[in-house]
């Protein structure tokens, strides 16, 4: 079972020592009654809830429905519980690196996104620069005007 659910077998031997522990927890040896729970299966603590997603791990599909009966729970419950302990564990062992990494990746974000902002703003003034003013402006250039008689007369 414990490569099935992704979880060391020594872990999973002590989570069902302490299970046996709590009262309530434990099955009666002459009785084939099912487990009451004086809760709905969503007011079941957490340690029940494992219980339930660690006995029920490598059944069969008959199996399972007669553990679920025995339970009083529904399939999709225990979907949920499963992947909601499956999601947790997989989130532990690397959660302090993607965040270190996702805050190295949003640092230099924000510093392509100013870099790219001065630049296109380099680009814009460059471009103002060299573009020649067709609207009457002034000119950077002087120009002499004159009339093609003043041509003629200096020829």
């Amino acid at each position: 079972m414990a490569p099935e659910v992704g979880i060391n077998q020594p872990t999973l031997s002590r989570w069902l020592r302490e299970a046996r522990l709590i009262p309530g927890m434990t099955k009666k040896s002459g009785s084939s009654k099912a487990i009451v729970h004086p809760q709905r299966p969503q007011d079941w603590s957490p340690e029940e809830k494992l219980r339930v997603v660690v006995e029920s791990t490598g059944l069969t599909d008959e199996e399972l429905g007669a553990f679920l009966r025995k339970e009083g729970l529904h399939q999709a419950p225990l979907d949920e519980w499963t992947a909601t302990v499956r999601s947790s564990l997989s989130v532990r062992k690397g959660s302090k690196r993607v965040s270190a990494e996702s805050k190295r990746i949003r640092e230099l974000e924000r510093e392509l996104r100013r870099k790219e902002k001065a630049l296109a703003e380099a680009a814009a003034l460059l471009i103002l620069k060299k573009k020649p003013r067709r609207s009457g402006g002034t000119r950077t250039t002087t120009r002499n005007r004159g009339t093609e008689d003043d041509f003629e007369s200096d020829r």
